[in-house]
């Protein structure tokens, strides 16, 4: 019994040094970006209530609207401003989601799809009202275009659609399983516990901060694992400014009903659409032939020398395969 108690004190002495060690040794400055009910002097618009952190690349008088939907989610649109280039035909709006980037934070219960449906909606009333857009999404947001589309099959007049993960619950489960690789083993449990700790001296500039910082860090360590094919072998290099974590915890809590409504009905959508994918991303992109045959009128293009962000990874090749599309 002693020699139980002494090992028991002798561990429990030892873990109170190590929290205390890592949380002195972690001590430093972490910056986290402003968000927009902060800075002024980011640009921005009021849709559905919400701030929304928004940049309008103009086009000529009376062009068409491109709506572009980021990644996550929880994701923002920094790393997708390469698509600025369409504005020579379009005007392009960039804008990041209820929740994440440099938007307005707001609660779990309006981070729902419905939620993000209804924002959507209203930035297409505020930016496009007189003509159907053209919505670009990637990933996430392809899956969040995919969405409205079930649901405004006569909204939107076409769509390219950037290496969706999945478009119903069970592709939801095959992700969650591939995914489980990149965010286990003894390094990736070392990244949670040191960024944990780091998080804990994030106090600034707001109350999500601390978290933003936690989960964004997480993310990208995900994203860069060396066997993620997410990139070409060279890291996932595509920047953000700052990741929503709750967003990315509502999503993933979201039940299997809720995911369903994404594909559900894109087969009513008969606008064109294009689905692209990255020529090194061996998980994803071999998804896309799946999901080409749920439109009745779709294309796929795969990007050479690209991972997941294709418009990061390779540009001028995005943007070409994107207007050749556009003008057909």
């Amino acid at each position: 019994m002693k020699t139980a108690l002494k090992w028991f004190t002798g561990l429990l002495v030892t873990l109170i040094l190590f929290v205390a060690a890592m949380f002195i040794g972690t001590r430093a400055e972490y910056p986290v970006a402003r968000l927009v009910t902060d800075d002024p002097n980011l640009p921005s618009e009021t849709a559905a209530g919400i701030r929304l952190h928004m940049r309008i690349a103009e086009g000529p008088e009376g062009a068409q609207t491109i709506i572009v939907l980021h990644g996550g989610p929880g994701g923002d649109f920094r790393s997708l401003q390469a698509l600025g280039a369409l504005s020579d035909q379009f005007t392009v709006i960039f804008y990041d989601q209820r929740g994440a980037g440099l938007s307005e934070r707001v609660l779990a219960d309006m981070l729902t799809l419905d939620g993000h449906l209804e924002e959507l909606h209203a930035v297409i009333d505020l930016t496009s009202s007189n003509q159907a857009p053209i919505l670009i999404g990637h990933s996430w947001g392809a899956m969040l275009a995919a969405a409205y589309l079930s649901q405004n099959t006569d909204a939107v007049d076409s769509a390219v659609l950037i290496e969706p993960g999945y478009l119903d619950a069970a592709g939801r489960d095959a992700w969650d399983e591939e995914s489980t690789y990149y965010m286990s083993g003894p390094r990736y449990m070392w990244q949670a516990i040191t960024t944990g700790f780091r998080a804990q001296h994030v106090s600034d500039p707001d109350a999500a901060a601390s978290e933003d910082f936690l989960i964004g860090h997480m993310v990208g360590v995900f994203t860069n694992h060396s066997d993620n094919p997410y990139h070409c072998g060279d890291g996932y290099t595509a920047p953000n400014w700052r990741f929503g974590a709750v967003s990315s915890n509502t999503w993933r809590d979201a039940p299997a009903t809720e995911v369903d409504q994404i594909g559900s009905n894109v087969s009513a959508f008969q606008g064109p659409v294009l689905l692209m994918s990255g020529e090194c991303n061996d998980w994803l992109g071999p998804l896309q032939r799946q999901h080409l045959f749920r439109f009745p009128s779709a294309e796929l293009v795969t990007i050479p020398r690209a991972g997941h962000d294709v418009i990061w990874d390779n540009p001028d090749a995005t943007l070409a395969a994107i207007r050749g599309f556009l003008d057909r």
